[in-house]
């Protein structure tokens, strides 16, 4: 599977399922489903690609900013629902994990205490082939090894937070203005 062709499956999901994350893996599982499941493995080598490309500390600082906090398991959530956002507000936070501070959503979050998250988007491909096939996904034979994560810094260093993602740090370590 292309590049382009992994993102025009998530956005035939989003504009099936407009707003909840979750709805957008529902849709993302029924339509890949009706693919070839060489398709579906494609799209599951891709996912991983995406993912690993996204495995960056900056990116996770900003996941621990807006969430109040980010587990190993709650970053991978964190780029699912990123994935649910479409390709280019995806490649968008991978480049400029600040970016994330113009979304709308992201904003009112910062009010809301609203986190974001989506564990269902991650199990697309597995889902998909179970049901196109009845049968598990093939394992992967060369998995992508993430990036080494040597920059880790102290989230919850608002000072740093500040220095590294200024446009979040306004947002989410700072008292609202009223």
């Amino acid at each position: 599977m292309r590049t382009d062709d992994f993102w025009q499956l998530i956005d035939q999901a989003r504009a099936g399922a407009p707003g909840e994350p979750d709805a957008v893996a529902a849709r993302a599982v029924a339509l890949l489903a009706e693919r070839d499941p060489a398709d579906i493995v494609g799209y599951a080598r891709h996912q991983q690609r995406v993912l690993a490309a996204s495995y960056r500390v900056d990116l996770w600082g900003a996941a621990y900013l807006i969430n109040g906090g980010a587990s190993d398991d709650g970053f991978e959530y964190f780029r699912g629902w990123l994935m649910t956002q479409g390709r280019a507000v995806f490649a968008g936070a991978v480049a400029d994990p600040d970016s994330l501070a113009e979304l709308p959503r992201v904003r009112s979050a910062a009010l809301s205490g609203e986190e974001f998250e989506c564990e269902d988007m991650l199990a697309v491909p597995w889902d998909a082939y179970r049901k196109a096939t009845a049968s598990d996904l093939p394992a992967e034979r060369d998995p992508v090894t993430p990036p080494d994560l040597n920059d880790f810094w102290d989230f919850d260093d608002e000072a740093e937070a500040r220095r590294r993602l200024p446009r979040l740090a306004a947002l989410f370590t700072e008292p609202p203005v009223e």
